[in-house]
């Protein structure tokens, strides 16, 4: 007899196996894993009471907090659809993606409880507030109304084909879109991660990457699968990542590329203190080969890339290693695990086509669109057909991703096709040219763009932030260039900032630095 795929059957298998192991510790909270889903439990009832019923949606705007984390397994075992709101978006973006996703009920952390305060007049479909933490007039108290409500609730049917979530994109040139996950979705992602990826009861999971990105990348449920230790961190900045390892026994973490370089470049007392062997899982945008080699020369940390977008739940490919690798120098190792990688086992076809559609030579050097289908595709964008169409109307998930394949198979991405720079015929990536100038011991972030050139139609500008401390000049990292690229691709300029304008999720937002929109500042 067969059963819905969904990631609510680990939750299933923890609680009749690891009951008391520990399940999420935050500070000086700790529950094991019977604690825990009692308190999912006790929610789901309570969420019920409130008239949540299947198909309603539930917004949550919160850091990686124990009540947020349980949202995960609260709102779906009722057959609800949980809404996980980027909490470094806007006021306006907030009352966007409540009203968009139709959520009837709005759960939020203390620290945004004023924010949706000033908004409420813009949600009126939102029938019930509830604060995580903190309290506030016309607020129900989440740990008040979880200790007050026994843990039974009526069970609905859940079909792998139903909504689990929708995960809203970042919407940096336009409104956010819902990208809708279903429960089959969530299951693929989260047991093709631990085909390729080992993990036991045993694991101490860091939490540093936000739970709203992705459903944080699902691991969310793909923690609790394995009875693991769900150590949640609501403030991830260097210094508490490091001290919560040590304290903790951390010993796995998620990290987008932007964090990595923050760990990379953390003051050196706290690197010094580092337990090596920790294993870190990083996605979000290609991180640069001299990061990989730092962190894993210095701190002796184990780092695996995995590709993917919000879009297919959210991981396609890994950067899976093969024990040829390991005789490689770090220097070309860490070129290796720059990349995309392989097909994940279970999560899909992935292919790199060409404009006609046609798969792109193994050359290592032809730039063709990363297009996927697969278990893990989303069922669309909630309440727009134009832009789902567009995305994947032939049945293939088209990413925006421009990449070759190398003669091993291996993907790498090169650029978002918006990113490609052409210079007198010639295409140029800037993450190649970005990742050179990573290697200048100065250098702490850079990002490359291009922009118009009378002789050569476009040509590379760099924006470079140094390290703390550190000096270098335009000549001196032009010169550095050239020793490393051909000739074209070195940028004809070079501008020194004091950060560079980021997404909510941290991924860079190369169109303000195009169009010179951004309060960068100098350095």
């Amino acid at each position: 007899m067969e059963i819905p795929l969904t990631p609510l059957d680990f939750a299933r298998r923890t609680r009749k196996l690891y009951p008391e192991r520990e399940a999420v510790v935050e500070g000086t909270l700790r529950l094991n894993y019977r604690q825990f889903f009692e308190r999912c439990d006790r929610w789901s009832a309570h969420l019920q009471r409130l008239g949540v019923r299947p198909g309603d949606r539930v917004a949550y705007i919160a850091p990686n907090v124990h009540a947020h984390l349980e949202g995960y397994y609260a709102v779906p075992q009722l057959g609800a659809v949980i809404v996980p709101i980027n909490y470094r978006l806007s006021e306006s973006d907030f009352a966007y993606i409540i009203e968009h996703s139709g959520a009837r009920v709005v759960c939020a952390h203390a620290d945004y409880l004023v924010a949706v305060d000033h908004i409420r007049s813009q949600i009126p479909g939102v029938e019930h507030f509830v604060a995580l933490t903190g309290q506030a007039p016309g607020w129900i108290d989440y740990e008040a109304a979880v200790a007050a409500t026994a843990a039974t609730y009526t069970k609905p049917e859940i079909k792998e084909s139903d909504l689990l979530s929708i995960n809203y994109t970042s919407g940096t040139t336009a409104r956010p879109k819902g990208v809708m996950i279903t429960h089959r979705n969530a299951w693929t992602n989260s047991v093709g991660t631990l085909v390729h990826i080992h993990m036991t009861c045993a694991e101490r999971y860091l939490w540093t990457l936000p739970m709203f990105h992705a459903n944080g990348w699902t691991f969310v449920w793909t923690v609790t699968a394995v009875g693991a230790a769900h150590i949640c961190l609501p403030k991830p900045d260097p210094r508490s990542v490091f001290e919560t390892i040590a304290a903790e026994k951390a010993n796995f973490l998620c990290a987008a590329p932007t964090i990595l370089i923050g760990i990379a470049n953390a003051p050196e007392e706290l690197r010094r203190q580092a337990p090596r062997g920790v294993r870190v899982i990083t996605a979000g945008a290609p991180p640069a080969a001299a990061t990989i080699e730092r962190i894993e020369g210095e701190l002796g940390w184990e780092i695996t890339q995995v590709y993917g977008l919000t879009e297919v739940s959210p991981f396609i490919s890994i950067c899976e290693p093969r024990p040829e690798h390991a005789q490689l120098p770090p220097h070309a190792r860490a070129e290796i695990k720059a990349r995309q990688g392989v097909e994940l086992l279970i999560s899909g076809d992935l292919r790199v086509v060409d404009e006609q559609k046609r798969d792109v030579p193994s050359d290592g050097q032809t730039l063709g669109e990363i297009v996927v289908r697969g278990n893990v595709v989303m069922a669309g964008y909630y309440r727009d057909p134009v832009n789902t169409d567009n995305a994947m109307g032939d049945g293939w998930f088209h990413s925006g991703d421009a990449a070759v394949v190398h003669p091993d198979g291996y993907v790498e991405i090169r650029d978002r096709f918006k990113d490609v720079i052409i210079s007198g015929g010639e295409n140029i990536s800037s993450i190649e040219v970005e990742g050179v100038l990573l290697r200048h011991p100065a250098v702490q972030e850079v990002a490359v763009v291009g922009v118009p050139d009378e002789k050569w139609g476009e040509t590379p500008l760099a924006f470079v932030v140094l390290k703390k401390g550190a000096a270098a000049t335009e000549d001196e990292l032009k010169q550095f260039a050239r020793e490393k690229l051909a000739r074209f691709k070195v940028p004809q300029s070079i501008r020194f900032i004091a950060e560079l304008p980021k997404t909510a999720t941290g991924k860079i937002q190369k169109y303000v630095l195009r169009g010179g929109r951004a309060n960068i500042g100098k350095q």
